[in-house]
Formats: structure tokens, C-alpha cells, sequence
């Protein structure tokens, strides 16, 4: 009885800090192993390219600070804000790339994808940027999510949007990443099953349309194909992640001893450093990085489905889902599984906008995970596009827009 007491005391002592206290220390695990391998697989990068050792560890460090910093902003905004910054937000996501299309940099090797030399990628932002929209959407249409003109159509529509302008980039990954979130999240608010199955296999037809009509598209899945049959003819990205692998055997080289980040493994400090793990600390190094993204994705989703509202749930959901989905396939690729991608590995990559937005996703799952009653706010405030049933109108919602009194009741 009295070890009963403790631990009810122990809970809400730790409740008292406003935030969920085991996704608080799986997220300190998640950080602290990130920054260690960041410097570990940075430094002979950092010295080449700065003459200085720690360079690049210390602008990640700056990174990090920007990210905390967002992350403790979103964890203190009240959910139902959203409803009225979602339309803002979305609108920024797509202004952004639009704009890195005219005027971000680019050469004939390099795709326009990011502003200020590559520090700042639009895309990263969309993810959340949507993730959040789409909270918001959905919830606004509560039953009628399933309608056809009212729901799936207005949601192939954003998704389009979204999907084709970081396609143009081009950023076949980042495409496959907001395609597969919205789809979770639309079948988490209640879609048909011939609706799940209609996206699934209309997604499927623009992956092999990609794969046959892009010359990205063609190589990566032809490398992918020839890795699968014999490893020897795989590109040399994944020949090289897998011998960093096979060189770290069961406990690995030794943090820092590793010698494929010296030139041999293209971006050791960002979509490779899942690689650098495994040949330093081996298969238990890599495990352990699969172990607490799995603490991550439970306690996620454990929030999830304690939110008290429709909208946190949402919310908890499609970024939990993101941040596993991007793990799930940077690690998949780097191990011959996948076709390459080019995803970070989110808390590890060294860069700026991959951290700030994860960590700022973060901030909502720890702003959801803190919200305990009820919301009072009626959902329904913010849509972008709507058909209605009836006349068959498209209009656009206006956010601030309280319903009729005799809706509410």
C-alpha cells in the first residue's frame, strides 16, 4: 500500500513539470547519443572544410540551441492556438517552396532544396507544417471526414499541393514521407478502408511513375535492384554503408576509431551517420539507436491515445509517425534495404533544419501530452479547401469563425 503511495506521489511529482517525464528522458538519450556521433563523424569533414576540428560539432551545438528553443515554444502553446495558425503556417510551407524553386540555389549536381547555402530546406518545414494543417483539418470535419467531396478529394488536393512542389525540387523522399504521414492520419480520423486502399494504390502508381519517368528515380531504383541481387553491384553509398557495418562487427571499432568517415562514406556526419554507428560501436551501437526510437514511437503514441481531444491525438500521431517514418528509412536504406532516399537521421544528422523541426514537432507531442481535460473550443475552425455535399461549391473557411449556437449544442 504504501510503495502504491509512492509511486502515485512519485507521478504526480513528476506531472507537475507540465510534461510527459519518460518522453523528456528518452529525448535526452536521443540528443546526447546524436551529439556525441555528430562529432565523431564530423571532425575529419569539419577540419577540411574549416581547418578546425569542431567547427562543424559547434554549429550543430547553435543548432541545437535553436531547437530547444522552438521546441520549448511549441510545448507552452495551447493546442487550440493551432486552429487558427494552421491556415498561416501552411501558407508559409507553400510560399517557401515556391519560392526556393525561383530563386534557392542551385547547380547542374545540386537540386534546389534549400536557402542561405543549404542552412535553411523549406521541405523540413512542410513536413511539420502539414502534420499540424492536416491536425486541424481533420478534426474540423469531424463525421463527415469520410464524405467523398468533403473529405478525400480536398485532401488528395493538399497533399498534391504539398507533394508536387517538393517534387519539383526535386525530393522524391521528403514526397514519400508527407504522402505515407497523411495517409496514416487520415485513416486514424476515420477513413473509409476504400478510401485507405484507393491512396495506397494511387500512391503506388506515382512511385513507379517516378521511378520510370525521373532519371533519379531510374538509378536509385536500378542501384537498388542490382544491391538486392548481388551486393558487389549495389551503388557505392551502400556498398560503402554496408562495409562500415561489416567492419564494426558486434561491439565495433571504438568510438573514433572508425576509419569510413575519412573519404570513403559520402556525408559520414549527416545521411550516413547511422553507418559511422555501426562500424565504431557495432551491432549493439546500432541497436541501441532502433531500441530508443522504438521508446520514442511507443511513448509517442502512448500520448496519442491518452489526449483527451481529437485534434491532440492528431497532432501526437502524424508526428510520431514522421519522426519513426524517417528513422525507419534512413536506417533501412544505409542497410541495402530500401532504394536510397536521402532522409536525415532525426536527433543524429548534423544540420540545422532537420533538428529545429524535429525537435519543434517534439514541443507539440510534449504540448499534447500536458493537456489533460478536455478542449472546449468546438473543432471546425480552419479548412483550406471544402466541398460541400449538396451544391457541389468549393469554398474556403476563414479561421476565427465561431459556429452557430445551434450547431454547438
Amino acid at each position: 500500500m504504501s510503495s502504491e503511495i509512492t509511486k502515485v506521489s512519485f507521478s504526480q511529482k513528476m506531472r507537475r513539470l507540465g510534461f510527459d517525464p519518460w518522453l523528456l528522458l528518452i529525448l535526452l538519450g536521443l540528443i546526447s547519443y546524436g551529439l556525441v556521433m555528430v562529432y565523431s563523424a564530423s571532425w575529419d569533414v569539419s577540419w577540411r572544410l574549416h581547418q578546425d576540428s569542431s567547427a562543424l560539432f559547434q554549429r550543430q551545438l547553435t543548432n541545437l540551441g535553436l531547437a530547444l528553443a522552438a521546441m520549448l515554444v511549441a510545448a507552452r502553446l495551447p493546442l487550440k492556438w493551432l486552429r487558427k495558425l494552421a491556415l498561416p503556417v501552411i501558407v508559409i510551407a507553400i510560399l517557401a517552396l515556391i519560392a526556393v524553386l525561383l530563386i534557392g540555389g542551385a547547380t547542374a549536381d545540386i537540386p534546389r532544396r534549400s536557402f542561405v547555402g543549404g542552412s535553411i530546406q523549406p521541405s523540413e518545414f512542410a513536413k511539420l507544417a502539414l502534420i499540424i494543417y492536416l491536425a486541424v483539418w481533420m478534426e474540423s470535419k469531424g463525421d463527415r471526414l469520410p464524405n467523398w467531396g468533403y473529405g478525400f478529394w480536398p485532401l488528395i488536393m493538399i497533399i498534391g499541393i504539398v507533394g508536387g512542389l517538393i517534387l519539383a525540387q526535386p525530393d522524391l523522399s521528403a514526397a514519400i514521407t508527407i504522402g505515407a504521414v497523411a495517409l496514416a492520419m487520415f485513416v486514424l480520423a476515420g477513413a473509409r478502408f476504400t478510401q485507405s486502399i484507393l491512396i495506397t494504390l494511387g500512391s503506388a502508381v506515382v512511385g513507379v511513375l517516378l521511378v520510370t519517368v525521373t532519371t533519379t528515380g531510374r538509378v536509385r531504383f536500378a542501384d537498388y535492384r542490382a544491391g538486392l541481387l548481388d551486393v558487389e553491384k549495389a551503388s557505392y553509398h551502400v556498398q560503402q554503408s554496408l562495409k562500415a557495418f561489416y567492419e564494426g562487427g558486434l561491439f565495433g571499432q571504438g568510438l573514433g576509431a572508425g576509419r569510413a568517415k575519412f573519404g570513403l562514406l559520402p556525408a559520414p556526419h549527416t545521411d550516413s551517420i547511422f553507418a559511422v554507428i555501426g562500424e565504431e560501436l557495432g551491432l549493439m551501437g546500432a541497436l541501441l539507436v532502433l531500441v530508443l526510437f522504438c521508446l520514442f514511437m511507443w511513448r509517442g503514441f502512448r500520448i496519442a491515445t491518452e489526449s483527451p481531444n481529437r485534434l491532440g491525438m492528431l497532432l501526437a500521431s502524424g508526428i510520431t509517425f514522421w519522426i519513426g517514418a524517417e528513422a525507419l528509412i534512413n536506417m533501412s536504406v544505409l542497410l541495402g534495404m530500401l532504394p536510397f532516399a536521402g532522409n536525415a537521421l532525426p536527433f543524429f544528422s548534423f544540420g540545422g533544419s532537420s533538428l529545429v523541426t524535429t525537435l519543434t514537432g517534439v514541443g507539440f507531442l510534449l504540448s499534447v501530452s500536458r493537456k489533460r481535460e478536455p478542449d472546449k473550443s468546438p473543432g471546425g475552425e480552419v479548412a483550406l479547401v471544402g466541398i460541400s455535399g449538396g451544391d457541389r461549391r468549393r469554398r474556403v473557411s476563414r479561421p476565427g469563425r465561431p459556429r452557430r449556437a445551434g450547431r454547438e449544442g
